[in-house]
């Protein structure tokens, strides 16, 4: 109310209408809580929900779900391995992980160093050409031309470095007979052709 108001025939001032407001407030608070009686009093407990000490149970600990992993080669299996915790593989825009609760994904890799850990194992490197990764659900599929396993990297670089120097003398043994095959018959081929 503004000063100079009149209430019930007489004129209130505001320190009149604040003792007022805390007299009415304090009888409020009387009733709800029955001062004196213990009637109405309403207790609230508070809610412990720490482990052990009532309130709702803590959810039951489930073991982190794992990913089954299998690399293929063209003509053979190179690994399979269940209770893999994570995997890094490297693509042309660079690496990234894999946990098992990842999405599905696709992705095509690039010739590197491809980790996946195991809890018992623990890190396991390969050495893998280019290929194909496949996410669905906890399995990973990776299908690539060639790879090499290795614990230590110093040793998996020799490894590599050994088996693409085979490769590299395979290649140029297939490269020559070709070359004399397709010279074989285009000569052949010209003189077919001139008779």
């Amino acid at each position: 109310m503004v000063r100079g108001q009149k209430t019930e025939g007489k004129e209130e001032t505001a320190q009149e209408q604040n003792r007022s407001v805390n007299r009415r407030m304090g009888a409020a608070r009387e009733r709800d809580t029955g001062a004196g009686t213990g009637a109405g009093v309403i207790e609230h407990s508070r809610q412990d929900n720490s482990p052990g000490r009532g309130g709702n149970p803590p959810p039951p600990k489930t073991p982190p779900p794992l990913m089954n992993f299998k690399v293929l080669l063209p003509f053979r299996i190179f690994a399979e391995k269940t209770g893999v915790t994570r995997i890094v593989a490297e693509t042309r825009e660079g690496s990234f992980g894999i946990l098992p609760r990842r999405l599905d994904c696709v992705a095509a890799l690039a010739p590197g160093i491809l980790i996946y850990e195991k809890e018992i194992e623990g890190e396991v490197y390969l050495a893998v050409d280019e290929g194909v990764l496949i996410k669905t659900g906890l399995d990973v599929l990776v299908s690539v031309r060639n790879a090499i396993a290795g614990t230590d990297l110093a040793k998996l670089r020799d490894s590599v470095e050994r088996e693409f120097l085979n490769l590299d003398e395979r290649e140029q043994s297939v490269r020559s007979a070709l070359a004399k095959m397709e010279s074989g018959f285009i000569r052949r081929l010209a003189e077919f052709y001139h008779d």
